[in-house]
């Protein structure tokens, strides 16, 4: 039976998804001579092959029957470079960005049934306020010392991680939308954004950007949450976007403060032989050092290209074995915080298991076992 759909929209379903006709008919089984043909109205798809149709471009069945495509609007400012960047989010972006709206905003109603009714350091400061003001701030409230006595970066990060979360900040980690492996996330096209709500605000870190520029993210991310600005990032240091330069200055400057690196940096012949002395003083990773080394103008920029060009192809190039167990991966993916929440209230019986499940992305039967073994129930 043929599907009286709009051909109009099938068009437009593929285009947003940024499919072309080749793969998108690859996918449903089908000649590309077909789906030309159903985007042209000189044909019609069955109902089965526009409901594939529908799956394979991730809008709902009955979009297909719409007489114009819908006005979609971006959940969150942009805030990266605009040199080389599509004028609006990729789908699986703004899916992302969905995501985790949804996560928040369960937890956000999860919170007032516990008495919350804000979280006092969310836009506690303007840009007006000074970098130095911020980063004072950020150190005090979640009692970060200036300079960590002792770990790697990896450990650094995963200690702030824990730190913001029990400031009441929401840390999402994912490089796919959702847990889905056919639909991962582009570094291309942001590292990172926040939500910056009163009450529930959420730091997202888009995991398939290089380990050691996470650190950096996720210090850029705080401090939009700090003056309380949403917004997706790129984190780039060509950004010329006022608030962006603020956030990465104020990344700057926690991770690596002015006075104590210009104190370590010196003049060698090759400045990565700086590289040693003070990613183990400040426990960030070269790329950290790297970036800071350009913005107080030791390093130019074709010097910090061409550095950051190998880490990045280095990291592609990588053996991928040795993942994490999922359970693991998927506490990241949704914060630990967040699956606790959800995890006890399930286990409480205020939650259905089924909700809880499509919530933190564990099996309904496997939650008991999930609570004990990572959230240490």
């Amino acid at each position: 039976m043929e599907a009286l759909i709009n051909p109009d929209i099938l068009r437009w379903a593929r285009t947003r998804a940024r499919l072309s006709t080749g793969s998108l008919a690859k996918s449903l089984g089908t000649a590309e001579d077909n789906l030309i043909a159903w985007e042209e109205g000189a044909k019609r798809p069955t109902f089965k092959q526009a409901m594939s149709y529908a799956h394979y471009t991730h809008v709902p069945f009955g979009y297909l029957y719409l007489s114009s495509p819908p006005e979609e609007t971006l959940p969150l400012p942009d805030l990266r470079t605009i040199n080389g960047r599509e004028p609006s989010y990729s789908l699986a972006l703004k899916d992302t960005i969905r995501w985790a709206m949804e996560r928040q905003e369960w937890y956000r109603d999860w919170l007032k049934l516990q008495g919350y009714t804000e979280n006092k350091l969310v836009g506690r400061f303007a840009l007006e306020d000074g970098v130095g003001s911020v980063v004072g701030d950020i150190r005090k409230s979640l009692q970060l010392p200036e300079m960590p006595k002792r770990g790697s970066f990896e450990e650094y990060f995963s200690s702030l991680v824990a730190r913001i979360e029990a400031a009441g900040i929401l840390v999402m980690r994912n490089s796919i939308v959702n847990n889905n492996t056919s639909r991962p996330l582009s570094v291309d096209e942001f590292r990172g954004f926040a939500i910056s709500d009163t009450l529930a605000p959420v730091i997202f870190i888009n995991t398939a950007d290089c380990p050691e520029a996470r650190l950096f993210t996720l210090g850029h991310e705080l401090a939009h949450i700090w003056i309380g600005e949403s917004g997706v990032s790129d984190a780039e240091p060509s950004n010329r976007r006022r608030e962006e330069v603020f956030c990465n200055a104020v990344a700057a400057e926690l991770l690596t403060p002015e006075k104590e690196f210009r104190a370590l940096w010196q003049p060698h012949e090759s400045w990565t032989d700086n590289l040693p002395t003070l990613t183990k003083a400040f426990h960030v990773s070269e790329w950290v050092v790297a970036r800071r080394a350009l913005t107080l103008n030791y390093i130019s920029q074709d010097q910090y290209s061409q550095f950051i060009g190998k880490k990045i192809a280095a990291h592609k190039a990588r053996n991928k074995d040795g993942a994490p167990p999922y359970s693991r991966l998927q506490t990241g993916r949704v914060s630990k915080k967040l699956a606790t929440a959800v995890a006890s209230e399930a286990l409480s019986g205020r939650l259905l298991f089924r909700d809880a499940a499509r919530l933190i992305g564990i099996k309904p039967h496997k939650i008991s076992e999930y609570s004990k073994k990572e959230l240490g129930f």
